[in-house]
């Protein structure tokens, strides 16, 4: 779990790719300075675990699924990324619940200042994300917890407006129309657009919501 507020930005020292695999070795400083083996760093917003590590850098495995599914695999040697380590009990809670399961990509159509910030407008590959995304709601781009300004439905795309500070930490600062991100919906609104999914008979896997919501459909989705 991650909260969306960046630690550092890396860069990419090295990939090795093998069809839709990768392995890719990041320099960092901060997020190296405690790190283990099996530990969890947000790249871009994608939870990956470290494979290997030195003072220096780290290694992590990309999955084919990932590798489609994500910005990472248009990334090179000399890329920037966002990076975030695993949040601690105890921590600070600064942003909103990350899972680091990026839910699709999106492209940014415009990137215009308005006084000290600047908004960015983005249009998901997938338009069906906008079911999850919600005016003055959360939503993470590239790893970074952002409030949604509006919702365009008509225009399939959504808002954001970003401060100097996130702009100067984050590789959003290179980031112009044309470029993708990578989006992962709030957790909460996704498990809310599950559910009503149920009761209107059109939940993935097959599952069919006839009863609409139930005390069953409840416990079989954790509610319970």
């Amino acid at each position: 779990m991650f909260t969306g507020l960046i630690e550092e930005m890396g860069v990419l020292r090295s990939v090795q790719r093998r069809g839709e695999a990768m392995i890719i070795t990041i320099q960092a400083s901060k997020v190296t300075e405690d790190v283990k083996m099996g530990d969890s760093i947000s790249v871009n917003g994608v939870c990956l675990t470290v494979v290997g590590f030195d003072r220096q850098s780290f290694t992590v495995d990309v999955m084919p699924e990932t590798f489609r599914h994500t910005n990472l695999r248009s990334i090179s040697p000399g890329s920037t990324v966002n990076l975030e380590r695993a949040m601690m009990a105890g921590g600070r809670f600064g942003g909103h619940l990350v899972q680091g399961h990026v839910d699709g990509t999106g492209v940014i159509r415009s990137r215009t200042a308005e006084a000290n910030a600047v908004v960015f407008k983005i249009a998901p590959h997938d338009g069906q994300l906008l079911r999850s995304i919600v005016p003055q709601g959360s939503v993470t781009l590239d790893g970074i917890s952002l409030t949604v300004v509006t919702v365009d439905r008509e225009a399939d795309s959504f808002t954001v407006s970003i401060i100097p500070h996130t702009l100067r930490e984050t590789i959003l600062q290179h980031k112009y129309p044309g470029e993708t991100l990578n989006i992962e919906c709030d957790i909460l609104g996704k498990y809310v657009d599950h559910l009503l999914s149920l009761r209107e008979g059109s939940a993935p896997g097959g599952m069919t919501g006839a009863g609409g919501l139930s005390e069953s459909v409840l416990r079989a989705n954790g509610f319970m």
